[in-house]
């Protein structure tokens, strides 16, 4: 799968989620999540000039409280729910099936049946990881740490550090192998050494759950306590040497392009050449090595940490790794850390919907396939095609006009425009699972050979030349993504339904919902990261000096107003972390507003529906995708991890930087909507 850090997205992922057992009555199938710009989503008691968010989103807000397994509720949680309704048919139809199946039927119909008998998977216990355990507890000498990793990082245990396949920033039609930080069990690195009261007694826990999980395994309680501390140890030591999500931004922080010889005298004492046989990969001929430091940090600790305090690491990485496909006191454990006490939800989801989650993750072409079958009509793309041509359009108009750049950064900029590629709905090749062998009666062992599958394909990948058509995510997927090494902006089938498009809705509410999320994707292409790389997706500076400067003062002044914006309690939002997205947002709707005005007919522009012009219903239908309730454990976590803003402040973030908003309300000047000091990139 590919990193984040080359894959910018319109809104955050689920966050740690586990299973429990299923309900003995679950709700039935929820019809299209309603469309965007609904008048009774409103809160007319709210002076929009005051609280647009409030104004726009209150009554939905009132009316939508957390449900018991999230740790948040909004508009894309909506229809993400919608959708894996649509998955759970999908998947019910084909585990019934006769012999007769399809192949893909067969492989998700199993893997799902697999996951939803849940009496074979209690019955196996802690049974379902001897074979990992074992490899661990075999381990006689660090020399042979090579080869246990490359096994473990093939069935999706994440230790020591990443090693995958990924496209050459600097020769961009190539791919490398790449090795990156890795290793660690909380969210962040900083997670490690904050000093605040809350962070201190979050590693409290933390280690308390590593010591349960230990327990779980059969130690006695002195020795887990023992074990944990040893994990905490290493993970503290492998973070020290980390990255954070910060500095990572820069992708020239990242790229540091070496031969195997060079990265071994970093890390002399882990085996490389040993990892790349048991990992099976091609000849590595140079490897992106992301963070030096890391693997130099790497090394002293391979130098100084005893086999037996690297077995206990191993060890709970592997039931870490599993523990929301084991029994349920494993899955319990797990969820009660990483559910609960970090982003604050209550109860653990129905069995079914993580069953679901399972099936998406481990084999979602195929799933994508059936799902875009059922519910993706033929003219989808063409109209979402559309819709792309006018913001790109909107933008080149935008950036013709646009007075701090020179001509001779703005001809590249739209060499860079023209180039960008889109990909809406689904891919036109689908991965081939045949390969696989999935059962219905061994859920842990499906999951580790499709993680094997996709682990294999990725490396394999390495020397060849770069699939531009690949996707990286499944159709069913409720986001969106920018692309800067590709270049290309992707709209998966599951997000292109209301609220975010809605084709009974007016050309206003659809420009400000997914009008401007596909603005948002496109000015990704142009913001602190996505302005690093050129048109064909290399690493190149093409910009002048003095537009360079233009540009960082402009992002500055976001930086400070997104980090003057209080995420929860006393901890503010970091405006360097979210400035991509932050840049995106404003963008988008600025570019979405000009192609909305160009696309709705003269007649229509006067005409006002539940009170509200063209306008004042394009930033509606903006808004009201964002409509979102938070635990304060989630907006928390998300805050110190993630590079999006809370949703009201990508309402009010926005509109308060744009007289085109405070002309459609009537906000007068000093009103809290109306910056004094009002921030524009693009």
């Amino acid at each position: 799968m590919r990193h984040s850090r080359t894959l910018t997205c319109l809104a955050l992922a689920a966050a740690f989620t586990g299973i429990r057992p299923a309900s003995a009555a679950e709700p039935p199938p929820a019809t299209t999540p309603a469309a965007s710009a609904a008048a009774a989503a409103l809160d007319r008691s709210t002076d929009p000039c005051t609280d647009f968010y409030q104004f726009a989103c209150g009554g939905w807000l009132k009316a939508n409280p957390i449900p018991g397994d999230q740790s948040r509720w909004g508009r894309f949680d909506e229809l993400a729910e919608h959708n894996r309704l649509a998955l759970k048919d999908v998947l019910e139809k084909a585990a019934a099936g006769t012999g007769q199946r399809q192949p893909i039927d067969q492989k998700i119909g199993d893997l799902y049946a697999s996951c939803m008998d849940e009496p074979a998977v209690e019955a196996k216990g802690v049974g379902a990881l001897k074979a990992d355990l074992d490899r661990v507890a075999a381990l006689k000498a660090k020399s042979e740490l090579a080869d246990l990793t490359a096994s473990l990082h093939a069935v999706g245990v994440g230790v020591l550090f990443q090693f995958t396949s990924t496209q050459d920033f600097k020769d961009p039609n190539s791919v490398i192998a790449e090795a990156d930080q890795g290793g660690l069990g909380l969210p962040e690195r900083d997670y490690y050494f904050k000093d605040d009261a809350k962070s201190v007694e979050l590693r409290k826990q933390y280690v308390a759950h590593v010591q349960g999980m230990f327990e779980l395994l059969g130690d006695a309680p002195d020795e887990a306590a023992a074990g944990a501390k040893t994990v905490m140890d290493i993970e503290t030591a492998l973070a020290k040497a980390s990255l954070d999500v910060v500095a990572r931004r820069d992708p020239n922080a990242l790229y540091h392009k070496m031969t195997p010889k060079e990265l071994l005298a970093l890390n002399p004492s882990f085996d490389w050449d040993r990892y790349a046989k048991a990992a099976q990969t091609p000849p590595l001929v140079s490897v992106n090595v992301d963070v030096p430091d890391f693997f130099k940090g790497l090394e002293e600790q391979i130098k100084t940490v005893s086999l037996d305090q690297w077995k206990t690491y191993l060890r709970w990485h592997v039931v870490h790794s599993s523990a929301r496909a084991l029994s349920s006191p494993f899955v319990n454990e797990n969820f009660a850390f990483y559910g609960k006490t970090l982003t604050g939800a209550k109860e653990l989801r129905p069995r079914w919907k993580r069953c679901v989650a399972f099936v998406d993750d481990s084999l979602g072409d195929a799933l994508g396939q059936r799902y875009v079958e059922a519910t993706f009509g033929a003219d989808g793309k063409e109209r979402m095609s559309k819709l792309v041509a006018a913001l790109e359009k909107a933008l080149d108009q935008d950036l013709k006009a646009l007075p701090w750049m020179t001509e001779a950064t703005k001809k590249q900029a739209f060499v860079k425009l023209n180039a960008m590629a889109n990909k809406i709905g689904y891919p036109d090749k689908w991965h081939d699972y045949s390969t696989i062998r999935i059962t219905p009666d061994d859920f842990l062992g499906n999951l580790n050979r499709s993680a094997a599958f996709e682990t294999k394909r990725q490396l394999d990948k390495i020397g060849k030349p770069l699939d531009r058509a690949e996707w990286g995510m499944t159709p069913p997927t409720v986001n969106a993504g920018y692309n800067p090494p590709l270049n290309d902006i992707t709209f998966p089938a599951g997000v292109l339904q209301p609220p975010f498009f809605d084709k009974t809705m007016d050309d206003a509410v659809n420009y400000g919902g997914i009008g401007a999320g596909i603005g948002h994707e496109i000015t990704h292409g142009f913001d602190d990261e996505g302005r690093q790389f050129a048109a064909d997706g290399s690493l190149s500076d093409w910009w002048t000096e003095a537009d360079a400067k233009e540009f960082e003062k402009r992002a500055d002044c976001i930086v400070q107003q997104y980090g003057d914006y209080v995420a929860v309690d006393d901890l503010k939002l970091n405006g360097k972390l979210t400035l991509g997205e932050n840049v995106a947002d404003s963008g988008g709707v600025r570019i979405a507003y000009m192609a909305m005005t160009q696309a709705v007919a003269d007649a229509a522009k006067a005409a006002s529906i539940d009170g509200l012009t063209p306008d004042q219903r394009f930033f509606v239908g903006f808004s009201q995708i964002w409509c979102e309730n938070r635990t304060p454990e989630f907006a928390r976590l998300v805050a110190q991890t993630d590079p999006h803003s809370p949703a009201r402040y990508r309402v009010n973030g926005v509109v308060s930087n744009m007289p085109e908003f405070q002309k459609a309300y009537g906000c007068k000047a000093g009103s809290p909507m109306v910056r004094a000091n009002a921030c524009r990139v693009w």
